[in-house]
């Protein structure tokens, strides 16, 4: 028909914006070298294009080829996300490193409401905690019509959020970490939680919440003092997050770098 080489040419530039192998369009040349050999010819010649675009994208060092939306990081652990600082945006990139020692397990699951000019509207929110009990921690929060899609979005928003922890030593350097390195402290709202590092045996001395927390985190000996509305799950909660999260903030003396004198 008249006009079929113009739609093969376009349809071959179109996959060679999208970044399809050329094989694709000499496989369509083929099928309408039937019906018009010229049509055939110009998908050969924009195929033989195609193919220039792909081997400049593959050579190393193009732009193409580091902002190829194809091209996958192939990480050998979550620490090398947190060292580089790369935001998580799916879910299921925690679930490969940390699939099998994640646990979550859910704080509270209030109702709240929204007056409307039909009345009051009542939704349900939940609060989950999420940890592998080594290191790694992460909160959610969700608010949703259902208990079950609340408890669910809290859970991936947990994994979205989770980050990972300093453990460090009470005393002397003998066994694996087990307590916070520094006594640091945490706020929100009006709560205010001091997290203090305890000798080996001495368990987390703290309220339910603060003990749920920093045992999914991973530290076993912690003494804790809080103050201001502690009642409120919420606030609380993220004040304990907060607080075991700035463990990383500070930089301790077996830190720093040597000096060497000359």
């Amino acid at each position: 028909r008249p006009g079929l080489a113009r739609d093969v040419a376009v349809d071959a530039v179109a996959l060679a914006v999208v970044g399809l192998a050329a094989d694709v369009v000499i496989a369509m040349a083929a099928r309408v070298a039937v019906v018009d050999a010229v049509a055939a010819a110009v998908a050969v010649d924009v195929a033989a294009v195609v193919v220039a675009a792909v081997v400049a994208r593959r050579r190393p060092g193009c732009r193409a080829e580091a902002r190829s939306p194809g091209r996958r990081w192939r990480g050998k652990s979550i620490e090398e996300i947190f060292l580089f600082a790369l935001p998580i945006k799916e879910a299921k990139i925690v679930d490969h490193f940390l699939g099998k020692d994640l646990k979550d397990e859910v704080l509270k699951i209030q109702p709240v409401q929204k007056q409307t000019r039909a009345g009051q509207r009542t939704r349900f929110k939940a609060f989950v905690v999420v940890g592998d009990h080594n290191g790694h921690i992460g909160l959610g929060v969700k608010c949703s019509k259902e208990v079950a899609g609340a408890i669910q979005g809290a859970i991936l928003a947990a994994k979205l959020a989770i980050l990972p922890i300093r453990r460090g030593y009470w005393g002397s350097k003998i066994g694996t970490p087990h307590t916070v390195p520094i006594k640091v402290t945490g706020k929100c709202g009006s709560v205010r939680i001091r997290l203090v590092p305890a000798p080996r045996g001495t368990g987390i001395v703290g309220a339910p919440v603060s003990k749920k927390i920093l045992h999914y985190a991973g530290l076993e000996d912690v003494y804790t003092s809080s103050s201001g509305q502690t009642a409120t799950l919420g606030n609380f909660a993220k004040a304990v997050f907060n607080a075991v999260l700035s463990t990383y903030t500070f930089l301790t003396p077996d830190l720093w770098k040597k000096t060497k004198f000359r």
